[in-house]
């Protein structure tokens, strides 16, 4: 297993039991017979709801992209970025701009193709985008999955 995986599933571990012990306060507030503690109580319900929706949400997209990176490894369809690296492994921001307008370019020309799509992703995350590189991994999710 991989260090950003690792490390994905410690968030994820900390943020179950944040939602663990959120849910317990919940609880125990609506149990106090206060009506305000029970408003209280029930609106921090709210929290663990949109937590684990966040929580699902966010792991399902990592083991989509998960695939999306083993199936184009299996192509030997990796793309190649020329550019130069800073000291601290991120590429030159003139040279990543470069490489994006490339990709941009045949994702706009090839706007189905869902290789164009996840290699802009990893562009615009190169050009450090990482919004608009999220964005572009779940197009090319979606166009897979078509």
């Amino acid at each position: 297993m991989n260090k950003t995986k690792s490390g994905a599933l410690l968030i994820a571990a900390i943020t179950a039991i944040y939602l663990y012990l959120m849910t317990n306060q919940a609880v125990t507030l609506i149990n106090l017979g206060s009506p305000i503690a029970k408003t209280m109580g029930f609106a921090l319900f709210g929290l663990p709801v949109v937590g684990v929706w966040a929580l699902v949400r966010e792991l399902v997209f990592g083991a989509q992209v998960e695939a999306l990176v083993k199936r184009v490894k299996a192509e030997d369809a990796w793309p190649l970025f020329d550019f130069e690296l800073r000291p601290s492994g991120r590429p030159a921001r003139a040279d990543a701009q470069r490489v994006f307008a490339q990709f941009a370019a045949a994702a706009e020309a090839e706007p189905e193709d869902w290789h164009s799509w996840f290699n802009l992703s990893l562009a615009y995350d190169a050009a450090g985008d990482s919004r608009r590189a999220r964005a572009s991994m779940r197009t090319a999710i979606v166009l897979r999955n078509k």
